[in-house]
């Protein structure tokens, strides 16, 4: 458990176990708890390097906007930081937004990819999402003090006054449009897409992702030799909000990280 300087930022990272390694990267107003349920079967199978994004948990924030973009650059750094050229790499919500940057920006460093609740378009939540997530400034981070998140923030966070500008900073972040269709269907690795069956993220979307991956199109065949290298998984009885508790979640993940697939057509 420890710092790296990673782009003028001290950048929190926590490594668990040991063999190939598992990048994790948490939601929006999170850090590294949130996997707490599922780390000790993800790291009784794999190396964990779970991570505090900018501004969250033990990592504090610095003089630049949050985006997408430049927190990918941040675990690109991180990796190299780490002396690991190639690591399998799972992000939940905003943290699958940054996996799945850090994969269109630094492909060489990023083997397998699962991508969990994560849209690949702005536009890919449903409306009355995209209408929270526009709402959130100063004013909702009152709102939330005293809740879980909160109290975690403030017990963990080098700077707990920086609560209200974590949530200005992400409302911002949350409001720009993006689109990134053309990057992911040029993807030259397998990716496993997870959802929840009653996700903020609506069915069609899902299938317009897979599709982008090369998934849908055909039947894979009696013995699967069609089979695209990319993989959905859309988990029965759970939210946006507790699917990234949930043992289904390495349930899937492991054997899509640990099984051989084809190289993507």
């Amino acid at each position: 458990m420890s710092y790296a300087d990673v782009n003028g930022l001290r950048l929190w990272y926590e490594v668990h176990s040991t063999g190939k390694p598992l990048v994790l990267l948490h939601g929006g107003y999170g850090s590294v708890e949130m996997f707490t349920p599922i780390l000790p079967a993800l790291a009784a199978r794999r190396q964990v390097v779970a991570v505090d994004l900018q501004g969250h948990g033990r990592t504090a924030d610095v003089d630049r906007p949050l985006r997408y973009e430049s927190m990918a650059d941040d675990i690109g750094v991180l990796l190299r930081h780490l002396d690991l050229p190639e690591a399998d790499l799972l992000g939940y919500s905003l943290g699958g937004g940054v996996a799945l940057r850090t994969a269109i920006q630094h492909p060489e460093r990023v083997r397998r990819l699962v991508l969990v609740s994560t849209p690949f378009r702005r536009r890919g939540w449903y409306p009355e999402v995209l209408a929270a997530m526009a709402a959130q400034d100063e004013r909702v981070a009152d709102q939330m003090r005293g809740t879980p998140p909160h109290e975690l923030y403030e017990r963990v966070a080098p700077r707990p006054q920086d609560w209200p500008t974590l949530w200005a900073k992400t409302g911002e972040l949350l409001r720009r449009e993006y689109d990134w269709s053309a990057e992911v269907a040029a993807l030259a690795l397998p990716v496993l897409l997870v959802y929840a069956d009653a996700d903020s993220i609506p069915v069609s979307h899902m299938a317009e992702f897979f599709g982008l991956l090369g998934g849908g199109h055909r039947d894979a065949g009696w013995d699967g030799a069609d089979r695209p290298a990319s993989r959905l998984a859309v988990l029965p009885g759970l939210t946006h909000y507790d699917i990234v508790a949930s043992p289904a979640l390495p349930a899937v993940a492991l054997p899509f990280l640990t099984h051989e697939v084809r190289a993507p057509a």
